[in-house]
């Protein structure tokens, strides 16, 4: 791939649709890194939102992994970074507590926005704690992710609708979550392919949301099902029903 801190303009699938037009409005500007281990994701978000002259975001950077992407953040200091929530290498999370010094800075923080396919509740709830100033998902249009941008740059809590009523719930409880040892055996990855066939996705609907190959689906189900000893998806969606994931 190509060096992570070039940002590419080249028009691309993002999921984040309709033209971003002039969200940043007249003489806003913010420097973002986008964090995204699909590179025709971070190409589509590119296109969407990095017509700096219209926008007011410039993207001065790039990464696929957590390695990457602490190296990009520390190099270009960028007033907001996109994060994934489900990254090579610990995940969203994980570049979040590398990057707490850069947060903490009172002078030129570095705030970040998670920006995930992901709307569950341990997600949102995970990268919060980390540091984060808010969760959107990824049917965001192009207008209201520049909206976000300005919005988290500026000190304040974004979220798309519903998921903030997640972290509202977890920071008012003073009882820690159960643990699932259960849901523990499943990467990040199975997580989510778990919950869209849950909600009954078909195969090739959880390759397109997810961008990856219908072949790779049908390897994470089948080690969704080994992993919780369940036998077919009609038995999955309702371990994963019981458990309020879906």
């Amino acid at each position: 791939m190509s060096d992570p801190t070039e940002a590419n303009g080249t028009t691309g699938p993002a999921e984040a649709a309709g033209p971003a037009g002039s969200g940043g409005g007249p003489g806003r500007h913010a420097r973002v890194v986008l964090v995204d281990d699909h590179r025709m994701f971070r190409t589509g978000v590119q296109a969407e939102i990095g017509q700096t002259e219209q926008t007011g975001v410039e993207v001065v950077g790039e990464a696929a992994d957590v390695d990457q992407a602490v190296t990009v953040i520390t190099a270009t200091r960028p007033e907001v970074v996109l994060l994934d929530v489900h990254l090579p290498g610990g995940g969203g999370v994980e570049v979040l507590r590398r990057c707490a010094p850069l947060m903490g800075d009172t002078e030129q923080p570095v705030r970040f926005l998670a920006l995930s396919v992901s709307d569950a509740a341990e997600d949102v709830i995970g990268v919060i704690r980390g540091g984060a100033r808010g969760y959107v998902t990824k049917t965001i249009t192009g207008t209201d992710l520049v909206d976000s941008i300005f919005r988290v740059q500026e000190g304040d809590a974004v979220f798309s609708p519903r998921l903030a009523g997640f972290v509202l719930d977890a920071f008012a409880s003073t009882d820690a979550p159960p643990v699932d040892e259960d849901l523990d055996r499943l990467t990040q990855r199975e997580r989510e392919v778990l919950r869209l066939i849950a909600r009954g996705y078909a195969y090739k609907e959880i390759a397109k949301q997810l961008y990856i190959s219908v072949k790779t689906v049908e390897s994470h189900v089948s080690a969704v099902l080994r992993k919780l000893q369940l036998s077919n998806r009609h038995e999955l969606t309702r371990w994963a029903t019981a458990r309020r994931l879906v």
